[in-house]
């Protein structure tokens, strides 16, 4: 493997990473700033129950989100 597909393979696993931790951030105490107004006004009685839960959540809720909370789903493929 040369250096330049090593440098590409390191880059692409990176991506799943980067979007596990920013949703992870995005719900363990400190929402993501698009979705706060939107967790805490549909989902605030699930918050103590992890990020999958909030997520489907925020997913059952999606034609009344915010346009904000719901570009970060679609941003997160979600």
């Amino acid at each position: 493997m040369g250096m330049r597909a090593f440098k590409m393979t390191r880059f692409l696993l990176a991506i799943p990473f980067l979007l596990l931790v920013s949703a992870a951030s995005a719900q363990g105490g400190r929402p993501d700033p698009g979705c706060a107004r939107d967790v805490s006004r549909f989902c605030r009685p699930l918050m103590d129950q992890g990020d999958q839960i909030v997520l489907q959540c925020l997913k059952q809720h999606r034609e009344r989100l915010s346009k904000t909370c719901a570009k970060v789903l679609t941003d997160h493929g979600q």
